[in-house]
């Protein structure tokens, strides 16, 4: 599990296709790299992958292909920026919301503003996670636990304050760029939850 809250930002070095692998290498500080290890679990730009090298300063993960489709992997190019962040320690601290790093999919940004100290970015998104996305509710962006500030039927937005900025490649997104995106796991069981109760209770009344 994760949290949102981006310890570090990375470079892409390295994409290499291994049949049907991708094989993704990412520089970043020798600080973050310190106690990761192989086989350790890290959050690139919101996704749960696992570590197969490991260097001082860069480390190496394997993306199936369902995941580099599913995922801005398949946009990403050499130098890209990522935002990154270690497994939660089950004795870790919790302070922004829990995230499984397995990314709902992508969406696009549609417009971008300044509005006295907050970045607002606006997003469009799929009619079928209407019920996932509420006001004030949590969602991630690129890995990044933020709340949902206003709501509409398919779009939402999220305001950053100047930390979040500029901690995480979200203050340099571009109109029309894709990001990844994950709903709120809470709000996945209920919707599922309310969806059987809704089917059973048909059945019963017919």
């Amino acid at each position: 599990m994760f949290t949102g809250l981006i310890e570090g930002k990375g470079k892409i070095i390295r994409i290499k296709h291994v049949g049907q692998t991708i094989k993704l290498t990412c520089q970043t500080s020798q600080q973050l790299l310190e106690k990761y290890n192989v086989g350790d679990s890290m959050a690139i730009n919101g996704v749960c992958l696992t570590a197969i090298e490991k260097a001082t300063q860069q480390f190496t993960v394997d993306i199936m292909p369902e995941t580099f489709q599913r995922t801005t992997f398949s946009r990403l190019k050499i130098n890209d920026e990522v935002n990154l962040e270690r497994a939660l320690p089950y004795n870790g601290r919790l302070e922004g919301h829990l995230l499984a790093g397995h990314v709902d999919g992508i969406i696009r940004l549609k417009e971008k503003k300044v509005e006295e100290n907050a970045l607002v970015l606006t997003f469009d998104f799929p009619k079928k996670f209407q019920g996932e996305i509420i006001s004030q509710g949590s969602i991630a962006i690129n890995g990044v636990s933020l709340t949902v500030t206003q709501i509409a039927k398919t779009s939402f937005s999220i305001s950053l304050i100047p930390h979040s900025k500029n901690q995480t490649n979200l203050g340099k997104l571009r109109y029309g760029e894709y990001v990844n995106f994950e709903t709120d796991i809470l709000g996945k069981y209920l919707k599922a939850q309310l969806k059987t109760f809704q089917s059973k209770e048909w059945k019963v009344l017919n």
